[in-house]
Parts: structure tokens; sequence; C-alpha cells
């Protein structure tokens, strides 16, 4: 039985019903109808208002999923590897990594969550949609080959976690594809979500495994503060950047906004969804310490693999310890494995505009499972390479992602910037400075492990003025955006005061935010918002780039190109010593 928040009762049957058909920017009629998740369901026409606080904890409890389930999926195989590299060959030195990521994580994914609630397409969809073949193909391009790379690292932790218990790669490999794809090919959304919320409830094993090491509160504490344990050099500058990658990944995008079009979740529920996102950070967060923690406090020699961690640990703190570690390693394996391959098959839905919902059975929908089931099957083939590949590869795919990172933040903020797709819910002044401020950083940071493949052993001092000289450029080039579009706005002004019998452009702008302020503006504050949704694609204007953005775009494309290069050179060094 399923519980809607209105009052009624209904059977939950494992057929769905009818779908809908879509209306605006909605390409597949699954994506239309009540919200069913895993712990509870929410009418498609109730709301919020009138209810008791109690009916609205239970719609909140229906909203909660991919917010959640994004974010540990960022402790998969590889993360669980690179937060153990960082503990056990830096200690708790690098935590304020992590403290620096909490913002980049809300914000980029909280644009996701209004793209995909007001669009109810995914995010390939809107790239392809909106900047044309050319840019959308160098966007997914990019995510189907780090996608299908980052799924070989998680069935690499498969076989290393079911290694642990005497189970050879030949068998733990090719049942854990089978798995995956059974979790997936049910028909059932509600069945998925919760068969992926009993794997993330697993995670929990991390947490006794820290009171068994026992790691001091002052070490942790002292991690916060920014340092270079041992100066920055190119192998730790990698590892940053490969925490960055494991944590703020480019298919995280792609996943939580085709999710929350999978789940049915409209304007209306965006601020639920914003609080799942808080709920998933924190326990993305406490996970990733706690790996840290781990690693740092064990005494188990300089890393080389998640397995010899778990083995380690069996050695030095018992059978217990290592144990709990190649559970959370094969469950991470599981929970990664699973969204990164359906952030591609959702991408790849949206790209050929077939049918890409969990909602569909496999008869219904066999492009989607058929190219989930394929990329399953190729990555669980590479994950058979040699080990001392595989072991670069783990940490280089994590690399790729966080250099790869700041041209899909750049087509997210541009997205979000979009007036005829967002309407009401694009970004403000203030939302606006901080997506800039991250990109930048990131783009920051790309360019230092650029610097560091040439420059392996750059001093302290050379960092912060290379630092520095980055920060006066992203605060110049800032200014001369911010420049540039109150030109264009004065521009329009003058346009419209042309238009309208010779008023000044001050004069313009008065009458225009007195008419919005009186009407317009209230209504869509209070009651439109919820209710907006983008118009059809195919009736909308494409943006046009300006001179400066197109030369912009395709700068960004040459140096990550480069970058990419830079990191494949890096990991080719470490492979032949």
């Amino acid at each position: 039985m399923a519980f809607f928040p209105g009052g009624a009762i209904r059977r939950d049957t494992t057929t769905v019903p009818a779908p809908t058909a879509p209306t605006g920017a909605v390409m597949d009629s699954a994506h239309v109808g009540d919200i069913v998740g895993a712990l509870g369901s929410i009418g498609r026409h109730d709301t919020v208002e009138g209810r008791t606080r109690w009916q609205r904890f239970r719609m909140l409890l229906a909203v909660i999923g991919p917010g959640l389930i994004v974010m540990v999926g960022d402790n998969d195989a590889g993360g669980v590897a690179t937060y153990a590299q960082a503990g056990q060959n830096y200690g708790m030195a690098l935590i304020w990594t992590l403290a620096l990521l909490i913002p980049v994580l809300y914000v980029n994914q909280e644009m996701v969550v209004r793209l995909g609630a007001v669009a109810g397409v995914g995010h390939a969809r809107l790239i392809f949609d909106r900047f044309g073949k050319f840019w959308g193909a160098f966007s997914v391009g990019d995510l189907f080959i780090v996608n299908a790379l980052t799924i070989v690292t998680e069935f690499i932790g498969v076989s290393m976690a079911l290694g642990y218990f005497g189970l050879p790669k030949a068998i733990s490999v090719p049942l854990a594809a089978v798995l995956l794809f059974a979790v997936v090919a049910g028909g059932s959304f509600r069945r998925w979500e919760r068969l992926l919320f009993g794997l993330i409830a697993i995670n929990v094993v991390i947490f006794p495994l820290a009171f068994l090491v026992r790691p001091r509160a002052a070490t942790i504490g002292h991690g916060l503060i920014p340092s270079f344990p041992g100066g920055l050099n190119s192998t730790l500058l990698l590892l940053i950047v490969a925490i960055v990658g494991t944590t703020v990944a480019p298919w995280q995008l792609f996943f939580q906004q085709s999710n929350i079009v999978d789940k049915r979740i409209t304007p209306r529920w965006i601020r639920f969804e914003r609080i799942d996102l808080w709920v998933g950070i924190v326990v993305v967060m406490a996970g990733a310490i706690a790996i840290m923690a781990v690693a740092a406090s064990a005494p188990i020699g300089s890393f080389t693999d998640a397995g010899a961690v778990a083995r380690g640990l069996r050695d030095t703190m018992g059978e217990g310890a290592g144990a709990l570690f190649a559970i959370l390693l094969l469950d991470a394996s599981l929970i990664g494995a699973n969204a990164v391959g359906l952030a591609t098959t959702y991408a790849l839905g949206d790209t050929l505009g077939k049918r890409h919902s969990l909602h569909w059975k496999i008869s219904e929908a066999p492009a989607f499972y058929a190219g989930y089931a394929t990329l399953l099957a190729l990555a669980a083939a590479v994950s058979f390479s040699p080990d001392h590949v595989l072991g670069l590869l783990t940490q280089g795919v994590q690399a790729l992602a966080g250099v790869l990172l700041p041209s899909a933040t750049v087509f997210l903020v541009l997205l979000c910037n979009d007036k005829a797709v967002l309407g009401p819910w694009v970004n403000t002044v203030r939302q606006n400075i901080m997506a800039g401020v991250i990109v930048w950083s990131l783009v920051l940071l790309s360019l230092a492990l650029t610097a560091a493949t040439f420059f392996p052993d750059p001093t302290t001092t050379q960092v912060e003025i290379g630092f520095g000289v980055g920060v006066g450029v992203g605060l110049l080039g800032g200014a001369v955006i911010a420049l540039a579009k109150q030109r264009a706005d004065r521009h329009a002004a003058r346009t419209t005061a042309a238009e309208l019998g010779g008023l000044d452009p001050d004069q313009v702008e008065e009458l225009d935010a007195t008419r919005l302020s009186r009407a317009e503006r209230k209504a869509i504050r209070d009651r439109d918002r919820d209710t907006w949704r983008t118009p059809a694609l195919d009736t909308l204007e494409r943006p046009v780039f300006s001179p400066l953005r197109t030369a912009g775009m395709v700068a960004l494309r040459g140096y990550l190109l480069i970058a990419v290069v830079l990191v494949g050179v890096r990991i080719v060094r470490s492979l032949t010593g």
C-alpha cells in the first residue's frame, strides 16, 4: 500500500499507470505523473497548502532520493581509494580539500535541481537543444568516455572487495554485472530506489570501523587548515585534483537532473529536493572523512590500492576491521556503478530521443536497457587488464573528472541564466557570483596540474604567486563581464526607450520595475514559480553566442584537450616509473 499525503490510500502494484502525455519540454511520457518514491508517494496535483507538519514531512520523505543517491555515489570505488590514499600517505592533512568542496557540491547540484524540475528533460537534451550539436557532442562525448572508465574502476573495486573474501575475479566481476543489471531492469522506479537505499544503508559500516581505529579529533581539526605536506609537487597536486574529481564529478550533473526528471519532481518540490541534497552532502562528507581517518590511523604503510588497505587493516587491527573495509568497498562500487551507468544511459536516451526511464520495462524501452547492459559488459571486460594498469587508471579517472569539470560547470551556468528555459527560476546575481568563483577556482586547479606536469617540483612561493596571479585575472575578468552585461542592459533599455517615445534608460528601467513589482513579479514569486515549466524546446529561439563568449568557449575546449593529454602523460610517467 502507498500513502498519498492528500489522505488517500492507494494500492502499490507492479504495473505502471498509463503515462500522461508529456507537456512542455518533457520528452518521455513516463516522466509525467505521480511521484512514486522509496519512502512514499505524492499525487501529481498535490501541494503543501493546508498540510500538517507531519504530512509535509511525509512529502519530504517521498521526494528524498536523487540528492542522497548522487552524493553517496560520490563515495564509489574510486572515491574510497582516493580518500584512503590521502589518509594513508598524508594523514588528515588534506581534509581541508573536502571542506572547500562543500559549497561547490551544493551550488553545482542545486542548479541541476532547478533545471530538472523546471525543464523536465535531462542535462544532455538541454545542451543539444540550446547550444547545438557541436557543443552537445563535446559535452556528452567527454561524459561517455570518463563514465565508461569510471565504471571500470567500480568493477576493480568489486574484484578487490570480493577477492578479500577469496572469490576470484572471474566470478566476482560477471556476478556483479548481472546483479547491477537486475537492480535496474525491474520496470519499477520505486523498486530501484528502495534497492539503492538498502545499499546506502550498508555504508554505515564505515563508522564502527572508524571507532575501531579511534582517530583523534585534534588531528582531524588540524587537517581543516590548508597545507601541502611535503611541499606541493606534481604527485600531491594530482591527488588533490583526484579528490576534487571524485567528490565533484561531471556525471553527477547528468545523473541528478535526469533522476529528478525520472522521479517526476516538479518546481513545487524544489525546496524539498534541496533538503534531499543537503542530506546527501552531509552523508558523503562524513563518509569521506571517516575513510581518511581509518587509513590515517591504522599503521599499514604507504598506499598501493584499496584491496591492500583491507588486508592491512586485517593484519594490524584484526579480521573484523579488514572485513568491514572490504564490505564498504564492495557496497561503494555497486552504488557507484549503478549511478554512473544510469547517468550515461539517461544521457544516451536524451541524445537519441529514445525512452529512458526506470518506469518502463525492458520490452517498452529496449534501447535504454541495452545501452546500460552494453556499458556494464564493456567495463567488466576492461577490468581484467593487468593490475598495475588498473591501479593507475583508478586515480587517473578521478583526475580526468577534475580536469573536465570546469567545462561541465560552464554549460550548467549558461543554462541556469537562460530565461527561456528557467523563466523565474534563473540564477540570481549572487548565485552567478558564487558559480563564477567556483568555475574559475576549478580552472586554476586544472592549470596548476598542467604546470606541475612541466615543472614537477614547484616551490611554495611559486605556487602562491601563481594562484595570486590567477585570482587577479579572475577578478579582472569578472569586472569585464559585469561591465559588458551592464552595457548590454543599457543598450536594451535605450532600444526600448526609442520604442516608447523617447524616455531615457533610467525612466524605462523604473517603468519596467514598477510594472513588474505591482503585478508580474509578485505573481511569479508567490504562485507562478511553482507551476512554471519550460515550453517545448523546439518552440524556443536558440541563444546567440556573442563573439567574446564563443572565443571563451573555444579557448576552454582547447585548453581542456591539452590538460587531458597532460594528465595522460603524468599517468604514463607513473606507469613507467
